[in-house]
């Protein structure tokens, strides 16, 4: 992951707030947004979320509760996010955290309709369930 391209927004300011699971971000061109812990788990910028190219992409299921644990800063550029799941790989760059609010309502509902299409939930116990 490469390090911020110049006069790339930067935060200002980074909040967690547990009990709602979202995390707050303010940048300093302006940008603000609230993303839920949910939506930060499913777009993760590993490779474990992401693959290794186009089309390797594994649809994140059953998120719905996640939290963030912690946040690590890393340099002057990124965050890691250490998730209640476990999940702890996907380094969190400015510009990144930048594009998932300036899309968040797009992406999520492309996320929605995958989990639709694949018959999958965003509930962690719906797919454990016993079949009826």
């Amino acid at each position: 992951m490469s390090g911020l391209h110049p006069g790339a927004p930067r935060p200002t300011d980074i909040s967690l707030h547990q009990a709602s699971r979202r995390l707050e971000l303010t940048f300093d061109d302006g940008a603000h947004g609230l993303l839920s812990c949910e939506f930060l788990r499913v777009f993760s910028p590993s490779a474990e979320v992401r693959g290794h190219g186009a089309g390797q992409e594994v649809l994140q299921t059953g998120k719905e509760e996640v939290n963030i644990d912690a946040i690590e800063p890393v340099g002057n550029y990124a965050v890691r996010l250490i998730f209640s799941d476990g999940h702890d790989t996907g380094l969190y760059s400015w510009d990144y955290l930048h594009e998932l609010i300036r899309n968040q309502a797009s992406l999520w509902q492309t996320y929605l309709d995958k989990l639709a299409a694949a018959g999958m939930t965003r509930n962690p116990s719906a797919d454990e369930r016993p079949m009826q």
